[in-house]
């Protein structure tokens, strides 16, 4: 495994409005577009869920695993680069993340061999931002490389939303670098250290791509008031979407 740092990438942190200042332009996060999109029958399943177990154990559990992912990120990021900014968590959460981190870097990580960039912000130009842990080449592929946390195992048709957001990013870093990113990972763990890798390649990324521009679509059509802000942006997302339609 070896750096490449070939490309800068803009010095910017995602406010708790869930934007990015990119040349003072406000973009909204991939993570900000997809929660504001959410399909009606997810958020009945959330709403469902926070009811069976109570809302404050909801929002125990939801913290919780919070803290633990932001640990593992932590843990996983000082593995790649030592000289990152931050401290180990010492609490039990970081106990608990530190194994979960080490898992993912025993099973996941020895098919990355070159890394232009781990926690950097991406860009596409008037549309959309977002911070992803590593982007570089995975399995001899230019890749997103993604790592998440989870309470429980999980299935492919389950994380969809994981994939829009890869393809948002990839997406990004074409358009911006002049890179053919056509390969997302995902490196996941749970608390008891049951590892799994999603890879979602070729056509199949394409597809999630097109989700998420008609996410992206359907956001800005929510929001009116981003309009003066944002320019064409709506426009763009649309004749993105068509652009990528040509290609199945």
């Amino acid at each position: 495994m070896i750096w490449n740092k070939q490309f800068k990438y803009p010095n910017s942190q995602r406010s708790i409005k869930g934007e990015y200042d990119i040349s003072k332009m406000l973009l909204p996060s991939v993570t900000t577009v997809l929660n504001a999109t959410q399909p009606g029958d997810k958020r009945k399943s959330l709403d469902k869920w926070a009811r069976r177990v109570g809302e404050d154990e909801a929002t125990r559990i939801k913290e919780l695993a919070g803290r633990r992912g932001t640990a593992m990120h932590f843990y996983l990021q000082k593995h790649l680069d030592p000289d990152c900014k931050g401290y180990m968590d010492l609490t039990q959460v970081g106990r608990v993340a530190e194994p979960m981190a080490k898992k993912i870097i025993e099973k996941g990580m020895g098919d990355l061999t070159e890394i232009w960039g781990s926690e950097v912000v991406v860009y596409y130009p008037g549309l959309y931002a977002g911070a992803t842990d590593v982007v570089g080449i995975y399995d001899d592929s230019e890749s997103i490389v993604d790592f998440k946390q989870s309470n429980k195992p999980k299935r492919g048709e389950w994380i969809a939303d994981y994939f829009m957001q890869l393809g948002g990013y990839a997406m990004a870093h074409n358009t911006v670098y002049g890179t053919k990113i056509d390969q997302g990972v995902i490196l996941m763990c749970t608390p008891d250290c049951y590892f799994q890798k999603f890879v979602v390649r070729g056509k199949e990324f394409v597809k999630h791509q097109h989700n998420f521009l008609r996410r992206l679509d359907e956001y800005y059509k929510l929001r009116p008031e981003y309009k003066p802000k944002f320019g064409a942006a709506q426009i763009d997302a649309q004749t993105l979407l068509k652009e990528l339609e040509k290609e199945k």
